[in-house]
């Protein structure tokens, strides 16, 4: 027989040739995949107690690990805050969708997504910070970098399509509405994320409201304005 033949045809051994290959790449991509998502994990619990300025060493020590593991996994501080926005973020997107199912009217859903965004936004400050901005000059964060914009405006865009969907069948169509609904969902996501982190970043005290006074405050602004009697224009 010829041996050159022979050990061609001769059947691969459990460890042999690209199945084999593959198999093992593909429990390492796995490995990455949970030692990145227990990183992220150890990171928003580290920003939670430290605080939205913590800094790569200090998540990183917080973490039980070293700063270079980091790098690696998330190439820097601006990495790290998309990855934690990443999932922090489609968090409160489906906490916010969950909320307005059971609302009755364009009014109650936009109430019930405002206050499950005040709420999970209350929930941890801290974090909520860290994943939608970072300050200028930060030395973790690589040049040209832009912390969780991906993220961030991913979930505004979706919020704003949420928001925007009753009040269209609320107002139906019409001359002049589809221009009405084409900005107003931009305004009310802008009036609703700067009145809600002014107001989370205010301190405690007897005159700041709570989340669900707030966020019927803020739904009042977007269905009513801050003082509709003041309109003499006599429309109704």
């Amino acid at each position: 027989m010829n041996i050159l033949h022979a050990e061609s045809s001769a059947p691969s051994g459990p460890f042999d040739g690209p199945a084999a290959v593959d198999g093992r790449a593909a429990r390492w991509q796995s490995h990455r995949e949970e030692r990145r998502h227990d990183l992220i994990k150890s990171a928003r619990r580290a920003v939670h107690a430290l605080g939205s300025d913590a800094s790569m060493e200090d998540i990183a020590a917080a973490a039980g690990t070293s700063k270079s593991v980091f790098y690696r996994y998330f190439g820097d501080k601006a990495g790290l805050q998309q990855a934690v926005g990443d999932v922090v973020l489609s968090q409160m997107q489906r906490r916010i969708r969950e909320a307005a199912q059971g609302a009755q009217t364009p009014r109650e859903g936009l109430l019930a997504m405002v206050s499950a965004y005040l709420q999970m936004a209350e929930t941890s400050p801290n974090v909520y910070t860290f994943v939608t901005r970072y300050p200028p000059g930060d030395p973790d964060i690589g040049q040209g970098s832009m912390a969780t914009a991906g993220a961030l405006g991913h979930f505004f865009d979706s919020i704003a399509d949420m928001i925007a969907r009753p009040m269209r069948a609320h107002l139906g169509q019409g001359t002049g509405k589809e221009t009405i609904i084409g900005y107003w969902p931009t305004a009310a996501i802008g009036l609703v994320r700067n009145a809600g982190e002014q107001w989370l970043g205010s301190p405690e005290s007897p005159t700041k409201p709570d989340h669900e006074t707030m966020a019927r405050q803020i739904t009042d602004w977007l269905c009513v304005g801050i003082a509709p009697e003041l309109d003499t224009s006599g429309r109704p």
